[in-house]
């Protein structure tokens, strides 16, 4: 599944996640959102990991960032180089949206699969 159909599923499957957007090295790679709003939300994410990531004791690489405000909530997750953010609804439930985060950006990376041939059926077989 590429990304942008990961986070096109995400957010038909969960209704907490506002925008989001999927990240690949500098480029977004999927998003909810379009233009200036999908380039904004991506430098938030990288730049809430790099700023976590100096708080740390042992400067160890975080995999994820959860702001929560009264208006909503930001997440970042990352995966490697991956990494997916998002603007959630207020009080969503952190938990759940890492959940749905996580399995959007483990998606994102999968590569597409190929459908076998539909066999015909019995009938058809024996009808020809």
């Amino acid at each position: 599944m590429d990304a942008q159909a990961a986070v096109d599923e995400l957010a038909l499957l969960s209704t907490q996640v506002v925008e989001a957007v999927v990240v690949a090295g500098d480029d977004v790679a999927g998003a909810t959102t379009t233009g200036d709003r999908a380039a904004e939300l991506a430098l938030v994410g990288r730049e809430l990991l790099q700023a976590a990531g100096g708080v740390t004791a042992d400067g160890a690489g975080v995999e994820r960032v959860e702001i929560s405000l009264d208006s909503g909530g930001v997440l970042v997750v990352r995966d490697g180089e991956r990494l997916i953010v998002a603007t959630t609804v207020p009080d969503a439930t952190p938990g759940l949206v890492l959940y749905d985060l996580r399995t959007a950006l483990r998606r994102s990376a999968l590569p597409e699969r190929k459908r076998p041939p539909r066999r015909r059926a019995r009938r058809e077989q024996r009808d020809a």
